[in-house]
């Protein structure tokens, strides 16, 4: 790809406009990386890419994609891993009803890349100097900053309070009979849509709960709105990294609460214990693509602050094996445990017997390949899906039961999870 740079002044206008910009492509990813101070390893660039030619990839998924980056090592590649993958990875089904049907999974090529710098931005493209041209007249249009909102309907709970803590007591009972250790068990809210500006709803969900992986996808019809806090895997120069979050506290209303909330969330014995399962669990899918004893913890229970809620979050790296394909280093480590339980193969057949709708691509994964040996990917929670043709609109909430799981502070936490999604389309 060639590049060129475009001076701009610190102006959050840019962002937007040129998002407007994006508007006329098929395909879109957006990466708005928010609160990442000391955040390890980094998170997503800030970004745009644009494209029109979607991969023909089919099952098996991953093989399919294993082949095409193997044939084509320096393409740049953006999309999303839905998390019904895992029923071609182990002998599973998904058969909840399902409120909007996604792809397994979905990339296309970027055509353009557009990231974001202090006082520049640098665009990607082997039309750098035509793309720069349309950038400059975008650049120069006026926008309405402001995000007027959107018409939806009444939202749908799929899943009542009651009904909640009664499904947490039976999952209680697994776990008392040794079936598991921890669950991660969720709920589905969803809604009619009149009027809804997705590439709005990006910015203004990353204003009321910023975060390191915020990130957008428009897939033709399609949409997938996220402020993530989490990443699920990395990849470059050989290092593998794993960041699992486990852990949930509200942030207080004064300083002193504040940090009287963290330091409980700390000493939590529950919260340890969720985290440190998914850690052994995030190690051991480690190892399958990484040389021999070169897994390690390179943080534990360490706590972040969002503007929502505090979180647990633990990192775990290794050095990739050499013969081991970049794609088969995710395909080894999907679905993530945070997401599921453990073990996760018995997690993930009760999560279908005791959740009420589809998963589809809630808790897969957002991210980007820089050509073959690079890539980074989310975890989708937190996160907005809508289909434009359809007019519906859909996000989950869940929180990780374990045996000390008090069922009606687990609903809570949901609620407090999707807080900012419901503020956003002002529900």
């Amino acid at each position: 790809m060639k590049e060129v740079r475009i001076k701009i002044k610190n102006d959050k206008s840019i962002w937007l406009k040129l998002l407007e910009w994006s508007k006329s492509f098929k395909y879109v990813a957006a990466f708005l990386p928010q609160q990442t101070e000391q955040y390890p390893f980094g998170a997503f660039p800030k970004c745009i890419a644009v494209g029109n030619q979607k991969l023909n990839l089919s099952a098996p998924y991953f093989k399919s994609l294993e082949e095409y980056l193997t044939d084509n090592p320096t393409h740049k590649l953006y999309g999303y891993l839905g998390y019904d993958l895992k029923n071609e990875l182990e002998n599973l089904k998904s058969k909840n009803e399902s409120y909007i049907d996604w792809l397994p999974m979905q990339f296309f090529k970027a055509e353009c890349i557009i990231e974001f710098h202090q006082g520049d931005i640098l665009i990607k493209s082997e039309f750098a100097q035509r793309f720069k041209e349309q950038i400059e007249k975008s650049i120069e249009k006026d926008i309405d900053p402001q995000y007027h909102g959107s018409l939806v309907g009444k939202l749908k709970s799929w899943t009542s309070r009651d009904e909640y803590i009664n499904t947490v007591k039976k999952l209680k009972n697994h776990i008392e009979e040794g079936d598991i250790y921890e669950i991660n068990y969720c709920i589905n809210f969803s809604v009619d849509v009149k009027d809804l500006d997705p590439f709005h709803v990006f910015n203004e969900l990353c204003n009321n709960s910023p975060a390191p992986f915020g990130s957008f996808l428009k897939l033709d019809h399609q949409y997938i709105i996220s402020a993530s806090p989490e990443r699920f895997i990395k990849l470059k120069d050989s290092k593998i990294i794993s960041q699992p979050i486990k852990g949930t506290a509200k942030r207080g209303t004064s300083k002193n609460e504040d940090e009287f909330l963290k330091k409980q969330l700390f000493e939590s014995e529950k919260e340890r214990a969720e985290n440190m399962m998914i850690v052994d669990l995030v190690r051991n899918d480690l190892a399958k693509s990484s040389e021999s004893g070169s897994v390690k913890v390179d943080e534990i229970f360490s706590i972040y602050s969002f503007q929502q809620v505090h979180q647990m979050i633990s990192t775990i790296s290794s050095k990739k094996k050499k013969e081991i394909h970049p794609v088969k280093v995710i395909e080894n480590a999907f679905p993530m445990g945070s997401m599921t339980g453990a073990p996760k193969i018995r997690a993930m057949q009760l999560i279908e017997d005791y959740e009420n709708s589809k998963r589809n691509v809630f808790s897969g994964s957002i991210g980007y390949f820089n050509g073959l040996n690079e890539f980074d990917f989310n975890v989708l929670i937190r996160s907005i899906y809508y289909d434009e043709k359809l007019k519906k609109l859909n996000y989950e909430v869940g929180s990780a039961i374990t045996y000390d799981a008090d069922p009606e502070a687990e609903y809570d936490e949901c609620l407090l999870k999707a807080k900012a999604i419901e503020r956003t389309l002002k529900l």
